[in-house]
């Protein structure tokens, strides 16, 4: 198998949803250290904190979970595409999303809909508006999913499922694309050291660090199932193993499981504003 830096190389440009910070942040960090002259446009409110020298990094700065904001941003991208990257393989990564925890539908109904906005609609709305641009210079789209996915996940319902519509839409999509020549790759994490917690509502510490990776060593594992052409990695030894055995309990089962985990959250919540 090629090397990250080699295998990076074939691509001119990557587009990043919520590369503002944590693992979309990560991503660009890496491929950028990789690959010098990779042009990257990222899709977020607010811009990267990173340090901008040779960094190619064109920031639009965007709600996509806003009525006509995805529209917008694809026809900012095409433009920033033929502009800056007019050749060669692109990459598309959907990364931007979020969660909450509490029981349906807290914290809020609106912050439940903003939420399917964002996890769902954006990513499936920016993948069909870009796709004539990756079907045309060939190229790879990963979907950051989550190990939510494997499971119903009371106590935060709407983001497990949410997830759960990534994993299935995205390996469909991989068994669609690929005679087209586009490559998509779901990305199952774990409990990550981002700011995902806070802000789903939970304090510092409720998740056992032991249990949590870097959000450098998800995108490096992501990166490597993306050179090796697969369409579905799940980060971290753990994670796989609990997602291959929570997959052959019956549904009822790992609901139940699920429950019981996630409701210890309760009591580790922060005050709510």
């Amino acid at each position: 198998m090629a090397s990250l830096s080699e295998a990076l190389r074939s691509f001119t440009a990557v587009i990043v949803t919520g590369g503002s910070s944590g693992i979309g942040k990560s991503f660009i960090k890496l491929m950028c250290s990789l690959h010098p002259e990779l042009q990257v446009c990222n899709l977020s409110r607010s811009k990267p904190a990173l340090k901008s020298d040779g960094l190619k990094l064109h920031h639009h700065g965007i709600d996509l979970s806003l009525p006509g904001a995805v529209a917008e941003a694809a026809v900012a991208v095409t433009e920033w595409l033929h502009a800056e990257a007019p050749t060669g393989k692109i990459l598309l990564i959907n990364n931007s999303g979020f969660g909450g925890y509490g029981g349906f539908p807290q914290p809020g109904i609106d912050h439940n809909l903003e939420m399917i906005d964002l996890n769902v609609r954006a990513m499936v709305e920016l993948t069909g508006r870009l796709l004539p641009q990756l079907e045309a210079r060939g190229g790879a789209i990963i979907n950051v999913a989550s190990t939510a996915a494997f499971q119903p996940t009371p106590w935060m319902a709407t983001y497990g499922a949410t997830k759960a519509f990534v994993l299935h839409w995205s390996l469909a999509l991989a068994a669609e694309m690929r005679p087209r020549g586009v490559q998509v790759l779901a990305v199952c994490p774990g409990p990550t050291a981002t700011e995902f917690f806070r802000k789903a509502g939970l304090k510092k510490g409720s998740v056992d660090p032991a249990l949590s990776m870097t959000a450098e060593d998800v995108v490096r594992q992501s990166l490597q199932a993306l050179s090796a052409g697969r369409s579905l990695v799940v980060t971290g030894w753990k994670n796989k193993l609990g997602a291959a055995a929570v997959s052959k309990l019956p549904k009822t089962w790992a609901t139940w499981l699920s429950a019981k985990v996630l409701a210890r959250f309760r009591l580790k919540r922060a005050a709510q504003p």
